[in-house]
């Protein structure tokens, strides 16, 4: 197992270089980078952000993709200066390679917008996003595994149509929607002002004893984090559903039911561990998608400033430096969470080997 698991570590380093390389291949041909939007500052007289500058880092990712010099009336000298500021004087390649060594020690340079690392900005984020994705993560495999093996025991009964029934109404309500449906409930809308619609915390916070700060802390979570669950754990109950059905029909189980074991024997010595494999290998992607993908609406809606934003923001302005440090670091934690999955399998079945597989 340790030799898989090294080559598994060893596999992410092209990953990474494979998924960094696309990205900053496309970004050479997008329009509007941040040199492109300082001179139309210029040009018009704008004031221009004192806090721009050059991130030695991350931020050497993109080339402007137009000619500046014909498109605007700026002097020349002005121009390269622009460029020499945000690192875009050196050729593309130069550019690539610097930033793949710096990426390689964990250095992501400067945002290009903020005066402030792209480490200490993801740092400043991740509470957030942390505390979105892995409550509403728990949350959603906390319901669905029972809910799902309960309607695999009682298929087509009544329980299961209706339940089947609710699961396919939240699945198609979008997790913003329920999010402003809360809010105008439960946050001072149009009827009861119970929950709170910014932060996660309180602003006096670090005056709280540690009972109060963890009360307060999911008061304020309680609604981000419903909205994101209520309409998650519908694919995986299914999905749990079905894998149960279609091990309860196999031969072994009918032999162990022959051999005068009890449903709950079958169901938890035999079926368990084999139909849980299925489920637990979309773990990995549910964990990542409520981390970032999914928390970004959730996140502007109730003013919560996470990764999601941030990344989105960074898009938006043409950030380079966070733009790619995140997407980095988005990349590095799914990698990690695929290896922790195939470890997981391992735990619940020790039959796999993924040593020896063809």
């Amino acid at each position: 197992m340790f030799a898989y698991i090294l080559k598994r570590i060893l596999l992410m380093i092209p990953t990474l270089f494979g998924i960094m390389l696309l990205n900053f291949a496309i970004v050479q041909v997008a329009p509007g980078g941040p040199v492109e939007q300082l001179m139309m500052q210029l040009e018009n007289g704008g004031k221009v952000n004192s806090t721009a500058r050059f991130s030695g880092g991350g931020g050497e990712v993109a080339a402007p993709s137009s000619d500046y010099r014909g498109r605007r009336g700026l002097d020349p000298e002005i121009v390269e200066q622009i460029k020499k500021t945000y690192g875009f004087d050196k050729p593309a390649p130069e550019r690539f390679y610097d930033m793949v060594v710096k990426y390689a020690q964990f250095d992501f340079g400067t945002s290009f917008f903020q005066d402030k690392t792209v480490v200490q900005l993801v740092k400043d984020k991740m509470p957030v996003s942390i505390s979105l994705g892995v409550w509403s993560t728990l949350l959603v495999y906390i319901i669905s595994i029972p809910l799902g093996i309960r309607k695999a025991m009682v298929d087509g009964s009544k329980f299961d149509v209706v339940s089947s029934f609710i699961l396919v109404v939240c699945n198609a309500i979008p997790a913003f929607l329920i999010a402003i449906v809360l809010i105008t409930l439960f946050a001072g809308g149009n009827y009861w002002d119970i929950f709170p619609l910014r932060g996660i915390v309180s602003d006096d916070w670090q005056e709280m004893s540690t009972f109060a700060l963890i009360k307060d802390y999911f008061w304020h979570m309680a609604l981000p984090i419903f909205a994101m669950t209520i309409g998650g754990f519908a694919v995986l109950t299914m999905l749990t559903k079905n894998s149960f059905l279609d091990e309860i029909s196999k031969q072994y189980v009918l032999t162990a039911r022959a051999k005068g074991l009890s449903e709950r024997e079958v169901l938890y010595r035999h079926v368990f561990r084999n139909a849980m494999l299925i489920v637990i290998s979309s773990f990995p992607a549910v964990l990542v998608g409520m981390l970032f993908a999914g928390a970004l609406l959730i996140e502007v809606i109730f003013s919560l400033d996470g990764l999601g934003l941030l990344s989105y923001e960074a898009v938006i302005s043409r950030d380079y430096p966070v733009f790619f440090g995140t997407l980095y670091v988005f990349t590095l934690i799914g990698l990690v969470m695929g290896l922790v999955r195939d470890l997981t399998y391992r735990m619940i079945d020790p039959r796999i080997d993924f040593e020896t597989r063809g």
